[in-house]
């Protein structure tokens, strides 16, 4: 299933293995990884297409679905269950639909999720007019040609997803290695610098960026450190934090982004990393002071720009205090692409000399 701007196949978990380890074989094998072209599996050969996702009935009161997102990378080893994926997240209601996990409530359903990776959870609506969920409509995003029904994701508490809360440094700003950052997790962890800072722009292209071997070694070395100063130990074979460089905006948006993922500059930007930039563009003091332009109010639009358009976010501030975010909420889109069987190698599976 398309889940936003990423990509990658949904399974029922009550299909898969239930040892971690065996799991994460077949996912492997399933994708074709470890190899940068996938040649022997289902992975897109970049990072967006090698993301699978994991459902199944909730298994907390209240809650619908419970997700679990696995990232992949082309040329490694590695399952991470740790981070979560936003775009990913806009699929989970649609495949549930789908595989019958659950029914829909009318021509709009809404279901709660709960994300596994990060325990946390959120409101989904999608279209289900006579009862089928429909992926055809206006809506549209940036990084996906067309348009297709509108999905709303609305976030119940995304604050200190993996990090030990907001601003997990306790700071506001800090200076780490030698750069002025912004340490933040509302969704996701990200460390947040100025792209001149660097001796960039913040407006080249992702081809630019990522031929770029002398900045990705210096943001590698940034996040290496900021992993320590933000409780994360060390990341240096973790997919997070994100690295996202800062410009004031040039296409009437709040602010311009360039987001690495965390070695790669990603063609958008992630969901979740869009929510914690826009609440990092509502806190005032932090390293987007003097590059983002906002208009006023409790109820706040945050456009943020990417390489390939821009994405909206929907803050609410709590009155009573203006460093709290109340609500995050975002319009995505999902597309079932395909239905049908992968075949995972025997021995990857149970050694059972039988084809799973």
């Amino acid at each position: 299933m398309r889940g936003g701007t990423s990509r990658g196949p949904f399974f029922r978990e009550a299909d898969l293995p239930a040892d971690i380890a065996t799991r994460d074989r077949v996912l492997l094998a399933v994708m074709g990884s470890p190899d940068r072209r996938q040649i022997d599996g289902l992975g897109g050969a970049t990072p967006l297409t090698s993301k699978v996702g994991i459902v199944r009935p909730g298994s907390t009161p209240g809650v619908d679905l419970d997700f679990l997102f696995a990232q992949l990378q082309p040329d490694k080893d590695t399952v991470d269950t740790t981070p979560n994926c936003g775009n990913m997240l806009a699929a989970v209601v649609p495949f549930a639909l789908e595989t019958g996990m659950v029914k829909a409530q009318g021509e709009i359903s809404t279901f709660r999720v709960l994300t596994l990776n990060t325990d946390m959870q959120c409101d989904i609506t999608v279209q289900t007019p006579g009862g089928m969920v429909s992926y055809e409509g206006d809506a549209r995003i940036d990084g996906v040609p067309g348009s297709s029904a509108p999905i709303k994701i609305n976030f119940l508490d995304t604050a200190g997803s993996v990090c030990s809360g907001l601003l997990p440094t306790g700071n506001l700003r800090d200076v780490i290695d030698g750069i002025e950052v912004t340490c933040i997790d509302n969704g996701m962890p990200l460390v947040m610098f100025r792209a001149a800072d660097v001796g960039r722009t913040g407006y080249e292209s992702v081809g630019e960026m990522n031929a770029d071997t002398e900045l990705k070694a210096r943001i590698e070395r940034l996040r290496i450190a900021c992993g320590h100063a933000m409780g994360l130990g060390d990341v240096t074979t973790k997919n997070y934090p994100k690295m996202t460089l800062l410009a004031p905006p040039r296409n009437g948006g709040s602010i311009t982004t360039r987001s690495f993922i965390p070695h790669v500059c990603h063609d958008a930007i992630g969901v979740l990393a869009a929510v914690t930039v826009g609440t990092a563009c509502v806190l005032d003091g932090s390293i987007t002071r003097g590059i983002a332009v906002m208009a006023g109010g409790n109820a706040k639009t945050v456009s943020v720009e990417h390489p390939t358009g821009e994405f909206s976010v929907e803050l609410e501030l709590d009155p009573a205090n203006p460093q709290s975010v109340t609500r995050a909420a975002l319009l995505r889109t999902a597309r079932l692409i395909m239905r049908g069987e992968v075949m995972v190698p025997a021995q990857v599976w149970n050694n059972s000399g039988d084809t799973q």
